[in-house]
């Protein structure tokens, strides 16, 4: 990756996170701490590595990608909307009763998501199933998913990871956005599900540990997954939730709510200079 693919793909995800905020803000709740964390993987996968067609988006040969932590889906809608599925001013319409972009994913309804999700573990099980099928359907797609490390105290995520390596899902990567946060505190404190890297290669997953809010870093990930033979790979992307507004970053209080009209335009003002100093708009 150039120096200038590198610097379009930061300016697109503070694009991402400004929608986040303010899709959040309209909505008067919603998940921004996980969604901003998150916000530099769909900017690398969406922007730079799958194939998608917007114009298409049942293309039967395209890459899928599942956001099994459903909750954080206006991460998923920021991203869809800045490549172009929907109109980015949808984007306010967030959780609104008569508006297709719901709390959780829905598949039937959202123009690039390929699986509903929000039932914690059942995105990585759907992953699993869809790459299995283009194993058997001999197709070339690949395919993507995101995961919580909270996420990981379900056992569901475990029967998924077992099948992935017994049918040497290569074609499979998934992201572990591994922030430590979830809605009642560390992961840790909760529920300890680690050391969770060390229990993905006892699963005989292909890990690879990154800075999961460092875009060359996800890039290389992604290039290291599509090379990997006979085994899915695990990229455990080490992230901090809130990533990219100061008062939000690494506090698990904003995991599952809004900010208010003062905390949104100090968050926008953030990111504004974000783009500011990266020479964008």
């Amino acid at each position: 990756m150039d120096k200038q693919q590198l610097l379009e793909l930061k300016k697109t995800a503070v694009k991402i996170r400004r929608h986040i905020i303010d899709a959040v803000y309209h909505a008067g709740s919603g998940h921004p701490g996980g969604s901003l964390s998150c916000t530099d993987i769909l900017t690398a996968l969406y922007f730079k590595h799958m194939n998608v067609n917007i114009k298409n988006p049942q293309d039967a040969n395209r890459d899928r990608f599942v956001l099994s932590k459903g909750h954080c889906a206006p991460a998923l809608y920021s991203t869809l909307a800045v490549k172009g599925f929907f109109p980015t001013e949808e984007l306010v319409n967030l959780r609104k009763i008569d508006s297709f972009l719901q709390g959780h994913p829905s598949l039937k309804d959202v123009p690039g998501v390929d699986m509903s999700t929000g039932s914690l573990g059942q995105g990585i099980s759907a992953s699993v199933g869809m790459a299995l099928a283009g194993k058997l359907d001999k197709k070339d797609y690949r395919v993507y998913t995101i995961i919580g490390d909270g996420e990981c105290q379900e056992g569901q995520v475990w029967e998924a990871l077992m099948a992935g390596a017994h049918y040497k899902l290569d074609n499979l990567t998934a992201f572990l956005d591994h922030n430590g946060l979830q809605i009642d505190g560390k992961i840790t404190d909760v529920m300890s599900p680690e050391s969770l890297p060390e229990k993905f290669k006892a699963f005989n997953w292909n890990v690879i540990e990154i800075d999961g809010n460092d875009l060359e870093a996800i890039d290389k990930a992604i290039e290291t997954a599509k090379a990997t033979k006979g085994k899915p790979t695990m990229v455990v992307a080490n992230t901090i939730k809130g990533k990219g507004v100061s008062f939000m970053e690494d506090q698990y209080g904003w995991h599952g709510k809004a900010p208010s009209k003062e905390e949104r335009d100090n968050a926008i003002a953030e990111l504004d200079q974000a783009m500011e100093l990266l020479g964008g708009e």
